[in-house]
């Protein structure tokens, strides 16, 4: 397996980051396992999650995936080959997004003991807080820093101006900076990346792990009517993908999976990877079938003309 350096860390990882969003929610802790050890046999070595998963489904309260990743390390006695990844700043029942240097320096003790691990590879500002200045979020990550709890502070949903005013105020406070960006994008949903932030990122050296990476399961080519929203819990998220720009997406899905003998959300996620400035998307998968396929997308390489038609089918 060709491993991708993660930005300017030390980090290398897999073409493809497997998503923890599901564990505890849609996969019990027993498909999880088998999951993660399908996906780590194959070679594979990033798993993304966050505290807040899967604080929405009924009868949880968060940490559910935290915590069956870290049952699972322990009992493969693996955590030194695994890159994990997991966020802070959710609501977990405080009432709002949160990053001031009190609440993570509390999140992070939680985190690592859900994970049954003394340090996380990558700790993300989960999202944008307004109320808390970016030089305690980061002073806050240079204290986990130096008691060794975290490797590397990253950011997730940082448009390209608040991206740039957190890396600012780094330079400014000889701080540590954010090293990697979580943005949301896939062939449907571009234009918050492409463009200013993925040109930010590349000039500054950031790593880029997409999630979403297949709009919420409608570049695997199941929903293509209203009629298919009912095949998984969530179908009705999808809807908003069910237009004429959707379908078009999906026709040149369809061309390009027939060329190569793969399935569409093969070829959406090989269109990721073959995007210059990113390095990895994020995919989940419940069933061992997903996991093989999202381990097929890693090999799938793409042609020029192959990319020049998705490009204008999602122009």
């Amino acid at each position: 397996m060709q491993k991708r350096r993660l930005g300017r860390t030390d980090l290398s990882i897999a073409p493809l980051v497997l998503g923890g969003n599901v564990f505890g929610w849609t996969a019990d802790e027993k498909t999880s396992f088998d999951l993660l050890d399908r996906f780590a046999e194959a070679g594979f070595n990033a798993v993304d999650t966050a505290d807040a998963y899967s604080r929405w489904a009924p009868g949880n309260k968060g940490g559910e995936s935290e915590t069956i990743i870290g049952n699972w390390m322990k009992s493969r006695g693996n955590r030194d080959s695994i890159v994990v990844i997991t966020k802070v700043g959710s609501d977990m029942g405080q009432g709002k997004k949160d990053l001031s240097a009190a609440y993570i320096e509390k999140a992070v003790d939680q985190s690592l003991k859900r994970l049954q691990t003394d340090v996380i590879d990558l700790y993300l500002s989960h999202w944008p807080d307004p109320a808390t200045p970016y030089e305690e979020t980061l002073g806050a990550y240079q204290r986990l820093l130096e008691k060794g709890k975290i490797r590397y502070p990253g950011c997730s949903n940082l448009d390209a101006g608040q991206l740039r005013a957190a890396l600012d105020v780094a330079s400014l406070r000889s701080l540590p900076r954010y090293e990697v960006l979580q943005p949301e994008y896939n062939l449907y949903d571009r234009s918050s990346l492409d463009g200013p932030l993925l040109d930010l990122c590349k000039t500054e050296g950031l790593g880029v792990i997409t999630y979403f990476s297949l709009a919420k399961g409608f570049l695997s080519g199941k929903y293509r009517s209203k009629a298919d929203l009912g095949q998984s819990e969530r179908g009705e998220d999808v809807a908003e993908y069910l237009n004429e720009r959707g379908m078009r997406i999906l026709s040149a899905l369809d061309a390009a999976a027939g060329r190569h003998s793969a399935k569409p959300a093969e070829v959406a996620l090989a269109w990721i990877m073959a995007r210059p400035g990113i390095t990895a998307p994020i995919a989940s998968a419940t069933t061992p079938a997903q996991m093989d396929s999202l381990i097929r997308a890693a090999s799938l390489k793409l042609s020029a003309d192959d990319v020049a038609a998705l490009d204008r089918a999602s122009a």
